[in-house]
């Protein structure tokens, strides 16, 4: 008996999902456990595996279109019945390459294995086929010019409903300025050192554990604070801004969290963070000290209760750290005792390389 199998929930925060790639054609068996699909979340690319065994009838939601979470993308059968004859039977990169042309799969006739459509035959078809008409030019839209319609990414939408969230927070910003030209000198010269934010991230992990009060959520109308200090760094990424998370940091040494937080920032670049590495930090750090920043103000980004805004270091060897925290939470006083610490780590960093 056919069945539906539905846009599963693959982060804490997601809404609906991008199908990237199907993994299966209809009438593939699969068995529990196999690669079903890549999904695009609002947070990674994940590779969703089946969760029975069953064989895929028919694909509802094709290569490139999203769906809510718990909507149908696919019908399954479990008996290994034919499936229902609506698509074409062709390989991945044909059906990629056919919505790239313009081909419909359903009138060409497969060369490959089981009479499966191939790119080659996707690409003879399309030199069949008589060019497209231009597109028309957009209009002019009063003196602004022409318009052109972005639309966003599940990512991109997923960010925006959170910085939504995000500014019904009554959140409080201080600032401090920390001498930063003792741990400038212990890096001088030396190659595969770790990095300014190394030292960041360590000194706030250590600065949680003495105040814990901002390793905390707010959730319902109660704050969750959290036994374990996990430190987000924000990557930035091609049309989006991912936090993977650098688990235990107040436990790990520096040069542990160098390592680790070079391979989490390429895995995020790469989009192949898992789901808990990017829903699970309670605190985050960022730094834009590299493209030249003096300082800047971060949203807490919620549930979290803080996020330490990080600028460049001057030619005196200073920089500005500010810390945004929701005031339903800690207050000021509390941030500016959480500062003047990461103050004397950072300036005094002989501790932190331990």
């Amino acid at each position: 008996m056919a069945r539906d199998l539905t846009m599963p929930k693959l982060s804490d925060s997601m809404e609906e999902a991008t199908i990237l790639h199907w993994l299966k054609e209809p009438g593939d068996a699969f068995s529990r456990g196999e690669p079903l699909a890549e999904i695009e979340t609002d947070k990674a690319t994940v590779v969703y595996e089946a969760e029975t065994d069953g064989v895929l009838a028919s694909i509802l939601v094709p290569e490139g279109e999203s769906a809510r979470m718990g909507d149908p993308i696919a019908t399954l059968d479990g008996d290994g019945a034919e499936p229902a004859p609506e698509r074409a039977r062709a390989t991945p990169v044909a059906r990629r390459r056919a919505v790239e042309l313009g081909v419909s799969l359903h009138e060409l006739r497969g060369t490959g294995p089981g009479g499966r459509v191939t790119v080659d035959d996707v690409e003879q078809a399309a030199g069949d086929q008589p060019a497209p008409a231009p597109a028309r030019a957009p209009e002019p839209a009063s003196g602004k010019g022409e318009v052109e319609t972005v639309e966003l990414t599940s990512t991109q939408k997923t960010i925006a409903r959170r910085m939504e969230r995000a500014a019904s927070i009554p959140t409080f910003m201080v600032t401090i300025e920390i001498d930063m030209s003792t741990v400038v000198a212990l890096r001088q010269g030396r190659e595969g050192v770790p990095s300014v934010n190394d030292f960041l991230v360590r000194a706030a992990a250590l600065t949680l554990r003495e105040f814990p009060a901002f390793n905390s959520s707010w959730i319902d109308g109660r704050i969750e604070r959290y036994s374990r200090v996990n430190v987000g760094i924000a990557v930035a990424v091609e049309g989006a801004l991912l936090v993977p998370t650098l688990f235990d940091a107040d436990q790990k040494p520096l040069a542990q969290i160098a390592v680790e937080s070079r391979e989490l920032a390429e895995r995020a670049r790469a989009r192949n963070l898992t789901p808990e590495e990017l829903t699970s930090s309670t605190f985050t750090v960022s730094n834009l000290g590299m493209y030249g920043v003096h300082s800047f103000t971060a949203i807490v980004d919620p549930p979290q209760v803080a996020i330490l805004a990080v600028g460049g270091i001057n030619e005196d060897g200073r920089m500005l750290a500010t810390l945004s925290a929701d005031h339903r939470v800690v207050y000021g006083a509390d941030g500016a005792a959480f500062l003047a610490h990461l103050k004397n780590l950072l300036e005094q960093p002989a501790g932190l390389v331990l």
